[in-house]
């Protein structure tokens, strides 16, 4: 399997037998020796290798096709093993780790150097978290290193959330999958930094915003996505991710649809007329916004494998989970808007 990339030069990879198995073990063995797994976690599947080995974290971005400038995320197995690894960490951040770790939380810390500037690429601070899924829990008690686990797709395609979605895209690439079922929550962690007292969101995720500012007691500030440029803060912040290989439009380009005839649709709680239910997918006919988030991505695996001319995607309430979900969508239909 061949393919060039500007910024990894030409990349040969040779092909590799890929296996999907529940052997916790047979992870950390294969991990151990530097090579890299699929991992389950409450969010989406990760693409995971020794976060302190720079030959086996340079194969997650040839793998991924992930550009160097795009940092990753750190996991750790407990609280403790964060602060070996980061050189402060804030009031606030304590904080908020107690109350959402383990869990779809990330933090950005200013790193020590035992971290390889390749994970982080080169930046000051390291995106780190406690994942919540028993298996890879039980995967990190067996390290003695932490994960740099990116999620396990290449690069601006949808998340996986199931162990068949990372095959999808990854057999060949990869030895091993490690299957822990559906993800619970279906879309990343929710991104947080902190400079000079204030707490930032760098990105939207399975966490609301409420639920951060009534653990703090204080407003979160957004982080201006108008000044992302190449050179991306953290994971999640470049304008084009998420995307099913099917054109996507957003509910607000219906005018395409008189030019469309093969189309299929993403709804939140309602069918829309005249198209066939078949050709519909609703992410929780209840209006509930955590079935919704934890059925997004495997909504738009399952469409993509359509063969539709182009799916049309609902817009969310922009209230807690809601919000995390549009930005996904608007990420997913950048390529595609008017």
């Amino acid at each position: 399997m061949e393919y060039s990339n500007v910024l990894l030069g030409i990349c040969i990879f040779v092909q590799v037998i890929t296996k999907t198995g529940h052997s916790i073990q047979e992870a950390a063995d294969l991990l151990n020796k530097g090579q890299l797994v699929a991992i389950p976690t409450e969010t989406v599947y990760g693409l995971a290798a020794n976060g302190l080995d720079q030959d086996a974290v340079s194969q997650i971005f040839k793998v991924k096709r992930r550009p160097l400038s795009n940092p990753l995320i750190l996991h750790f197995k407990d609280l403790n093993s964060v602060s070996k690894y980061v050189s402060h960490i804030p009031t606030e951040a304590k904080k908020i780790a107690q109350e959402f770790w383990p869990g779809p939380l990330t933090l950005l810390l200013e790193k020590t150097a035992k971290i390889p500037n390749s994970v982080n690429s080169g930046k000051q601070k390291i995106a780190v978290r406690i994942p919540n899924h028993p298996d890879t829990l039980k995967l990190l008690a067996l390290l003695d290193f932490p994960l740099a686990a990116p999620s396990a797709n290449l690069y601006g395609r949808v998340s996986p959330t199931k162990a068949a979605h990372v095959s999808k895209q990854l057999s060949g690439s990869i030895p091993y999958i490690l299957d822990g079922g559906m993800s619970s929550k279906g879309i990343e962690s929710t991104i947080l930094g902190f400079e000079n007292g204030k707490t930032i969101l760098y990105r939207l995720g399975a966490i609301t915003t409420e639920e951060i500012e009534d653990c703090i007691g204080e407003k979160v500030f957004i982080y201006d996505h108008n000044l992302i440029s190449d050179q991306p803060i953290t994971s999640g912040m470049v304008n084009y991710h998420y995307a099913p290989q099917t054109p996507i439009y957003d509910i607000g380009d219906i005018s395409k649809i008189e030019t469309i005839a093969n189309f299929g649709y993403i709804g939140f709680n309602k069918t829309i007329d005249d198209v066939p239910n078949e050709n519909q997918f609703l992410l929780s006919p209840e209006s509930d916004l955590n079935i919704a988030s934890k059925n997004l991505y495997h909504a738009l695996h399952y469409m993509d494998e359509k063969q539709f001319d182009a799916i049309f995607i609902c817009n969310f309430p922009q209230i807690g989970l809601g919000r995390s979900m549009n930005d996904r969508i608007n990420k997913a239909t950048a390529k595609y808007k008017k």
